[in-house]
């Protein structure tokens, strides 16, 4: 099912994990309208980059962001966020592009490898963070360092 010209619901919900684990990560008619949203800002990204990104990471049902250790609170299991890249520029620089740019998101986070985009039920946000992680955890300092 496409979502979006570019995002197709296989692609926002694909899993590694899960289909390791076994793991059900099918989302309800919420969550699909959330990652049509979410296809929405992604396809604003991709004209932004000038060309294809990839998501890395999309909607995890409950028991997948349990199994890849993610907040409890995440906006994945919202279908609201992606971990994104792309071949044409580097992590850093992508969300330095995102950030100056007039898309509007409610969190951007610089995760190292990749880049974390999220929307929001309510008002956006649009906090930008950058993930430090040290000694298997990690934390966030506010802007692009």
């Amino acid at each position: 099912m496409k979502l979006t010209e570019h995002f197709s619901l296989a692609e926002l919900v694909a899993s590694q994990v899960a289909t390791r684990k076994g793991i059900d990560n099918a989302p309800g008619p919420a969550v699909i309208a959330n990652l049509t949203r979410l296809a929405a800002l992604l396809e604003q990204v991709r004209a932004l980059v000038g060309g294809p990104i990839t998501v890395s990471s999309g909607y995890r049902s409950p028991a997948l962001n349990r199994a890849v250790g993610g907040a409890a609170s995440s906006a994945h299991v919202l279908g609201l966020a992606a971990d994104i890249s792309t071949n044409k520029l580097a992590p850093k620089a992508l969300a330095l592009l995102i950030r100056q740019s007039g898309i509007i998101y409610d969190q951007l986070i610089y995760e190292g490898t990749w880049v974390h985009i999220a929307l929001s039920a309510g008002a956006p946000r649009r906090q930008v963070l950058t993930a430090k992680f040290v000694g298997g955890s990690v934390s966030y300092v506010s802007g692009i360092v």
